[in-house]
């Protein structure tokens, strides 16, 4: 009897070093296709780098075969781009069909020699990968066998299978498979670039990154359920399945700072993608880099919605009409009236047109023209029987014209409409109490006073002050002028190159060979030269500069861009001025808004997603929640939840997939070596390591802390993850957040977006004093549990 288990240890034995060979014959299998996967890929870099070289080696060419020769180059040039990026991880799973077809899914699609055949690898977004997605027990997709296969460089290191159904590998399916791929690909350590998601994307994921591009889909999650990665691999899918539009018009992806937007940097590059534009809102505005700072009260009160109205009334206000009687104009050594009334005219003549007031400032102009010219011709001889003017048509012309020219008439005209930036807009405003108060006296003394300051330099902007330039960029349309202008320089630019060219014809003609004469007739031959074949127009247009960057670089440099799709990720902290500035760059609404309403720090930030898109498409959006939460583990997830309770006790949190068996701790300190405590503590952490305190302390947390540690407040943690955290003075941080005074528990929003930034280790460190004393729930963790 006793000898039962110990049969039954042998034959388990038995079966594991028979699942272990299985195993080694089949990641030999596999290392056999992944080599020809690499193989494929360095002939296809070797063909590209082969015709790239050829391409930047051609001579000869002229201006035209430059021209076109950079376009190719740039073309070559990003698709080595593209098969560099996919180096690591090419192949990354496998599916078997019922019908006994296999599929090999990959960071990209790869055909094999010829590419008339089918592939040799399936890009994770075709549709014939995804069922190495969303298969389930319950729905195979008729799939039988779903495989995991891990690499390292270009070795396979492992394989984990899935089977689906009854059959000879088992009676169903297997989660051990999948659950592994994920926990190793969750628990792997963070470095400073985020990587990812391809190989284990989630179906709840899936189903995201798939949706229909049209319109607005709002993904709403909890801190960990992956929304940037699903993001990031939704642009990526729209710019495969979309690539024709999107590739003229560019994606753009909005995050909260630079230090996130770095951080998720390699990631599109690594999906094989480089055809988007990478941008925080206040960047959005070309030639304007904010360096200023201001209060958060003023950041709010320029983020309101009224914001729009204030600024429609500042331009407004500077199309004048003067008080009394009206203008009298020097002219001809004599000062002529234009009425009150000239002026009421030609605001109402200029106003009824519609157009921006740059746009509009010509007919404000033209009619003051008009009526100073009438003034100025009644002063000559009229017809004694009817009373009417003398002068000709033409004479009243020349008058015209003449005050046209005159510097003290255009400057009258130009004080009742005048050409205006958004800048000097912007800075005639801020600097005049006076503006101030006619163009916002829905807004108190205290908000005005806000605004009101120094008439700012060019580098005196700050980040609020992006979106008001871009509202009143809209309302005040390009300078006519400065159009005319430009087009002036384009004409004689090319009137220029009109001239080089015909002088290099004429010189190709008066050195034309004569060798060739024919001697009998005194003839010339017939031998075909440039001046045979070109006229100067057409020369002068071969050697026009053409424009070869990429959609991506002239989406930055152009205000007026539209892009294909918008991808914002963090959206609950935008302001309502923010979004009027990313509606206009997306007319289309296809967007992609990715945040978590809990997590709003911002004043002026979203307190629901209705409010932020009721003003721009009403009802006419969509929402998908995240509901796994696969950064936290359970301990840390516990901490966050009691955060979020208080936050908003109605809001579900999200699931956690794994414990790591490490709780968080919590440590009181004097006051006085909160900083020096909080840099040991950090030094002693593996991985990386982040504090993340109130910003009252980040420069005494930054001057204590060594090489490797990132010191950050919460606004600047957001998006961000680490293997370690250490909060530094949690009171504090609720005490000072931007949010606190916009409603009760608001200021726990910040505090809730840091004990949710680690992915292994959480602690506490808070001064021991009352006024350090953590909020309620948080008093509740423990001592460190090994000696710090």
């Amino acid at each position: 009897m006793s000898s039962g288990p110990v049969h039954e240890r042998q034959r388990e034995r038995e079966r594991n070093d028979i699942r272990h060979d299985e195993q080694g014959d089949e990641q030999g299998d596999e290392q056999r296709h992944v080599s020809e996967f690499y193989a494929r890929l360095d002939r296809l870099r070797a063909e590209v780098r082969g015709r790239l070289e050829g391409v930047l080696a051609a001579r000869g060419l002229g201006h035209q075969g430059l021209a076109e020769r950079d376009i190719a180059a740039g073309e070559l040039a990003r698709r080595a781009a593209q098969l560099d990026a996919v180096e690591n991880g090419l192949c990354f799973g496998r599916i078997d069909l019922r019908d006994g077809e296999s599929r090999h899914i990959g960071r990209m699609g790869i055909l094999e020699d010829g590419g008339e055949f089918e592939p040799l690898l399936i890009d994770w977004r075709a549709p014939a990968a995804r069922p190495f997605y969303v298969a389930t027990g319950r729905r195979p997709e008729n799939v039988r066998r779903r495989r995991h296969i891990a690499t390292r460089g270009r070795e396979v290191t492992g394989v984990l299978d899935e089977f689906f159904g009854a059959g000879p590998e088992g009676a169903g399916p297997g989660g051990d498979a999948a659950e592994a791929a994920l926990l190793a690909a969750v628990n792997s350590p963070r470095t400073a670039r985020m990587t990812d998601i391809v190989a284990t994307i989630q179906a709840e994921q899936d189903a995201i990154i798939r949706a229909p591009h049209a319109g607005i889909l709002v993904v709403q999650g909890g801190p960990g359920t992956g929304k940037t990665a699903v993001a990031l691999h939704r642009a990526a899918y729209l710019l495969y399945t979309r690539r024709e539009r999107l590739a003229r018009s560019a994606v753009l992806i909005v995050g909260p700072n630079p230090a996130f937007l770095r951080y998720i940097g390699e990631v599109l590059p690594s999906l094989g993608e480089t055809g988007v534009l990478l941008a925080t809102v206040d960047r959005l505005f070309p030639g304007v880099t904010p360096t200023a700072a201001e209060s958060p009260a003023a950041a709010e009160l320029k983020g309101r919605a009224a914001m729009a109205e204030v600024l429609a009334a500042a331009v407004a206000d500077r199309q004048r009409v003067p008080e009394g009687e009206g203008r009298r104009v020097l002219h001809g050594g004599r000062r002529v009236l234009l009425e009150r009334d000239a002026f009421l005219r030609a605001r109402r003549l200029a106003r009824e047109t519609g157009l921006p007031h740059n746009q509009a400032r010509p007919v404000c102009h033209d009619a003051l023209l008009d009526s100073l010219a009438d003034r100025v011709a009644g002063r000559f001889a009229v017809d004694p029987v009817d009373g009417g003017s003398l002068l000709s048509a033409g004479d009243r012309e020349e008058i015209r014209a003449d005050l046209a020219g005159d510097p003290a008439v255009l400057a009258v005209l130009e004080a009742a409409w005048p050409a205006l930036t958004p800048q000097r807009l912007l800075a005639g405003l801020y600097s005049s109490t006076a503006r101030l108060e006619r163009a916002a006296p829905a807004l108190t003394a205290e908000e005005r006073a806000l605004l009101h300051r120094p008439a700012p330099a060019h580098a005196d902007w700050t980040a609020a002050d992006v979106p008001l330039l871009d509202e009143a960029a809209e309302l005040l349309g390009p300078d006519a002028d400065s159009e005319r202008a430009a087009g002036q320089r384009a004409e004689a630019e090319y009137g220029e190159r009109l001239a080089l060219a015909q002088e290099a014809l004429d010189v190709a003609y008066g050195s034309r060979d004569t060798d060739f004469a024919d001697e009998e007739d005194g003839e010339e031959a017939e031998v075909l030269s440039a001046f045979d074949l070109l006229d100067a127009q057409a020369l002068a247009d071969r050697y026009a500069e053409g424009d070869h960057r990429t959609a991506a670089e002239r989406a930055a440099a152009d205000r007026t861009w539209t892009f294909g799709h918008v991808v914002v990720d963090e959206a609950q902290e935008l302001t309502a001025m923010a979004w009027r500035l990313l509606m206009r760059r997306c007319p289309g609404r296809s967007m992609t808004l990715v945040g978590d309403i809990a997590q709003t720090g911002e004043p002026g930030g979203a307190a629901s997603w209705e409010r932020v898109l009721a003003p721009h498409v009403g009802d006419r959006w969509r929402q998908a929640e995240l509901t796994v939460n696969y950064r936290l583990p359970a301990e840390i997830a516990a901490v966050a939840a009691g955060v979020l309770f208080r936050i908003d006790p109605w809001r579900s949190t999200p699931r956690a997939v794994r414990s790591t068996g490490v709780a968080p701790w919590r440590l009181a300190v004097p006051r006085a070596a909160l900083a020096r405590e909080a840099a040991r503590l950090a030094a002693a952490e593996p991985g990386s390591v982040a504090l993340i305190g109130p910003a009252s302390l980040r420069g005494a947390l930054a001057r204590a802390a060594g090489e490797g540690v990132a010191v950050l407040d919460p606004r600047q943690a957001k998006g961000l993850e680490f293997d370690a955290v250490i909060v530094v003075d949690p009171a504090a941080i609720v005490a000072e957040s931007p949010s606190a005074q916009a409603g009760p528990h608001r200021g726990l929003n910040d505090l809730y977006v840091a004990l949710t930034r680690p992915t292994q280790r959480l602690g506490l460190l808070h001064p021991d004093d009352p006024a350090g004393t953590p909020p309620a729930g948080l008093t509740r963790l423990g001592p460190p549990a090994r000696p710090l």
